[in-house]
């Protein structure tokens, strides 16, 4: 999937990425700074049932909510300096199957730091800006 999106397009844009990668799934976002990753991260809870509020992890790392199917993981790893304060801050377990396997999701901004903690099947949604500056985005998505 690679298409060109603006803000008036991300519920249908998050619709077509639950269809096409449903949970329980672990999502990786990358992207620079502004390209909407904890935007798109809030899109995706509120339509997989989230209803609290939504905000970036990036000092407390994680946050958790509630879903419809299962809990929800939004990681933010920005502030990791490498993968062994990862797994000190308990990332390893995180990443280890038990969300997944209960049929809830996890949403991590900012992988390359844990990449080698990932386990295979992950959904890499990386996110560009338009060089035009017109205020659209567009979203690449691999699995690896």
């Amino acid at each position: 999937m690679d298409q060109w999106y603006t803000l008036a397009d991300l519920p249908t844009l998050v619709t077509q990425l639950l269809h096409h990668y449903p949970p329980p799934h672990i999502y990786a976002l990358e992207g620079e700074l502004g390209t909407g990753k904890t935007t798109l991260v809030t899109h995706l809870c509120r339509q997989l049932g989230v209803r609290e509020p939504i905000s970036s992890p990036t000092y407390s790392i994680v946050n958790e909510y509630t879903g419809r199917e299962g809990t929800i993981y939004h990681l933010d790893c920005y502030r990791l300096k490498d993968v062994e304060e990862a797994i000190d801050a308990g990332l390893e377990e995180l990443l280890g199957g038990a969300p997944i396997a209960i049929g809830g999701a996890v949403f991590i901004e900012w992988p390359a730091v844990i990449e080698p903690l990932l386990p295979p099947g992950v959904v890499f949604l990386r996110l560009y800006h338009d060089p035009a500056g017109e205020g659209r985005r567009r979203i690449h998505v691999t699995t690896g």
